[in-house]
């Protein structure tokens, strides 16, 4: 898979002092208030990762520059009334540590959550080269000693209270995996057990032949959450909710990722900057309220994390999602009446 990091995601930690820079919140219409207040509690929705200068006027109040917004975003993000949690992307190309989790945490308040993807050294059975081909074997490939140090302390400790879901977010695994998806499920589950159980885990999948009874079952054991990929290479949200329906209930988590047809690169040459609506995916977004509404009805919380590939904006994206969410509860309490 081809290297997607930012040049000023890699550099500069965010604790590093720097000159003061104050990123304003957008003056969000009182409409879009109005369905936040009128969301269910147990719904969190947030973006992957924040440092868009296109989400002027959706959810900053001034042009910034990329690095200001990576490093003192989120502060504003978090003002904003939708925008509960968001998925740490950065952390996915190399591990942070605890004190760069720990100045992402300072700015947000107690109740926000955090979703952080692991480094893909965890994730990948093999290092990627230079131009972005596969290399060769990678020793680290669900190394549980290596994920403990460079991923879950760092993050458990930087982040405390604040940390939602560890997210292991694994690419295309090849043939020689998904040949046999018992092999790869084996090695997962002697990985997973072996992880703290004081963390919540969930794992992401972009295989489909992966997620048969066995691979749920052994989430099941092992008491880790399946996280619903909206992706054109997985089944749609309506047959994964089906393929998980005897996982037994648990926190939900979706990432709608990407919207069918376009490659990542496709999708940001499409759709940035980010600033508007371009291609809606409505059944999509239908599935996920529904599959929302289904989870809160179990007593368990969701968390729906939108990238800007999905549609062209995260921002937007989530606006019309919780309006979803809230008129199919409406509808739905209108009928029990």
């Amino acid at each position: 898979m081809a290297r997607q990091l930012s040049l000023f995601e890699g550099s500069t930690p965010p604790d590093t002092p720097r000159r003061a820079v104050i990123i304003g919140t957008a003056d969000i219409p009182h409409e879009v208030r109005d369905v936040a207040r009128q969301l269910p509690q147990g719904v969190r929705l947030g973006t992957s990762s924040w440092h868009f200068p296109g989400w002027k006027n959706l959810v900053w109040a001034e042009t910034a520059a990329p690095g200001d917004l990576s490093r003192h975003g989120l502060s504003a993000y978090a003002r904003h009334p939708l925008l509960r949690t968001v998925c740490v992307d950065r952390s996915f190309y190399a591990p942070l540590s605890q004190r760069q989790y720990a100045a992402y945490a300072r700015q947000v308040p107690q109740d926000f959550r955090f979703v952080v993807k692991a480094p893909v050294q965890l994730t990948s059975p093999w290092l990627q080269e230079e131009d972005g081909n596969r290399g060769r074997s990678n020793p680290g490939f669900l190394d549980a000693a290596l994920a403990i140090q460079q991923f879950i302390e760092p993050a458990c400790e930087g982040l405390g209270g604040q940390l939602g879901q560890l997210l292991f977010q694994f690419p295309p695994l090849g043939r020689s995996l998904t040949r046999s998806p018992e092999r790869f499920i084996s090695v997962l589950q002697e990985f997973l057990d072996r992880l703290p159980k004081d963390c919540q885990y969930a794992v992401e999948i972009r295989d489909e032949r992966i997620i048969n009874r066995r691979f749920f079952a052994m989430l099941k054991e092992t008491g880790v959450r399946y996280c619903v990929s909206v992706h054109p290479r997985m089944p749609p949200v309506a047959a994964q909710a089906a393929a998980m329906s005897g996982f037994g209930p648990g926190p939900l988590l979706v990432r709608w990722n990407l919207h069918s047809g376009y490659s990542y690169e496709e999708a940001r040459q499409r759709f940035t900057p980010f600033d508007r609506l371009l291609d809606e995916d409505s059944a999509t977004r239908e599935s996920i309220a529904r599959l929302c509404l289904a989870t809160l009805a179990a007593g368990q919380e969701c968390t729906v994390i939108a990238n800007n590939k999905a549609e062209g904006s995260a921002p937007l994206t989530l606006i019309k999602l919780a309006e979803a969410i809230v008129t199919a509860a409406r509808l739905r309490s209108h009928s029990a009446e």
